[in-house]
């Protein structure tokens, strides 16, 4: 049975918490991604930004982006989602769902190893079970 492991975007790059939304921006633009995982000093998973959250919780609000820091968006660790890198697809698949999330970190021994997205997820499994999660993700609740 395929895992997290198996299907994930491995070495992701993490943006520090000290960091500015200008710094987390442009590492988007260079990266090509919408979102990066937010790590502490301790390299441990504080949270994910998204480029939405930056356009939302800071531009919107008419907040500066290059005095702003990506911890102050950071969710409580409460709050996080994420798998264990050794979870099965399907775990993956009904955490994305249930969460309506696009992205899920994986974790392994606390610390961060990759990314599922839903294009992992689309690549790695049938089109119709695909379909459902993105259809499940994407449903207003």
């Amino acid at each position: 049975m395929a895992t997290a492991r198996d299907i994930m975007t491995p070495d992701c790059q993490c943006v520090g918490e000290q960091q500015t939304l200008v710094d987390a921006a442009r590492m988007m633009r260079d990266l090509d991604v919408g979102a990066l995982p937010i790590c502490g000093t301790d390299d441990r998973l504080k949270g994910m930004l998204t480029d939405r959250d930056i356009v939302v919780r800071c531009v919107a609000e008419g907040a500066d982006a290059s005095n702003t820091t990506v911890g102050q968006l950071a969710q409580g660790e409460g709050d996080l989602v994420w798998v264990e890198v050794d979870a099965s697809v399907d775990e993956v698949m009904q955490t994305m769902s249930d969460n309506q999330i696009r992205r899920v970190p994986v974790l392994e021994n606390k610390r961060l190893v990759g990314i599922v997205s839903q294009a992992d997820v689309a690549r790695a499994m049938p089109d119709r079970q695909a379909g459902a999660v993105v259809g499940e993700i994407s449903q207003d609740r």
